[in-house]
C-alpha cells in the first residue's frame, strides 16, 4: 500500500493507529477508573477487542520488507491477551485475579512500546526526534515502562489481596 501522506502511514496503516489509540484511551479509562482492566467492564472489553483488531492489522504492515518485530509483539500480545481471557474466566485456578491483571497489564504496556517507537522515528515531519528503532533512546524508554509496568502490576495485585476487584466473580463466557 502507498503511504497516504499523513505521517507517512498507509491506509491500513492509519486504521491500525486509530484502532489502537481508541485501545490505549480504553486502557487508560480503565485503569483509572477501576484500577485494572478487565472483561468485567465495558472498557475492558474495549481495550481486549480494540487490541486484538489492531494486532491483526499489524500483520498488515510491513514497513521493512517481511516479518520483523512489530509482528513478533502482535503474536505476544494476542497470546497475553488470550491468557487474560483465560484467566479473567477462572479457568487457571486460584490465581486467576493475579494473571488476568499481570496478562492484561502485559498487553497494555505492549502498546507503548511501539507507540513510542513509531512517533519518535516519524515526528516531527522531516527531521523525526530518533533515526530509527535501534536508538539508544528508545531502549531507555522501554526500560522506564517496563519498570512502570512493575509498579503498576504490583499495585494491581495488593489490591486485589485487599479484596477489592471489579467483581469478585469470574467474567463469564459471551458477555
Amino acid at each position: 500500500m502507498a503511504p497516504t501522506g499523513w505521517l507517512g502511514l498507509t491506509s491500513l496503516g492509519t486504521v491500525h493507529t486509530a484502532i489502537s489509540l481508541i485501545a490505549v484511551f480504553a486502557g487508560i479509562w480503565a485503569l483509572l477508573r477501576y484500577k485494572e482492566i478487565t472483561l468485567r467492564t465495558g472498557l475492558g472489553q474495549v481495550f481486549v477487542w480494540t487490541t486484538v483488531l489492531t494486532c491483526l492489522t499489524g500483520f498488515g504492515i510491513f514497513q521493512h520488507g517481511g516479518f520483523g518485530k512489530p509482528h513478533a509483539l502482535g503474536i505476544i500480545t494476542l497470546v497475553a491477551l488470550a491468557v487474560g481471557a483465560l484467566a479473567g474466566y477462572g479457568r487457571l485456578g486460584a490465581k486467576s485475579r493475579y494473571i488476568e491483571a499481570v496478562a492484561y497489564s502485559a498487553s497494555f504496556l505492549f502498546h507503548w512500546i511501539p507507540a513510542f517507537t513509531e512517533t519518535l522515528t516519524r515526528l516531527p515531519l522531516g527531521a523525526p526526534l530518533l533515526p530509527n528503532a535501534e536508538a539508544p533512546e528508545l531502549k531507555a524508554i522501554t526500560a522506564v515502562l517496563g519498570a512502570l509496568y512493575v509498579v503498576g502490576v504490583t499495585l494491581q495485585i495488593k489490591r486485589l489481596r485487599g479484596d477489592k476487584p471489579v467483581s469478585p466473580a469470574p467474567a463469564r463466557a459471551g458477555s
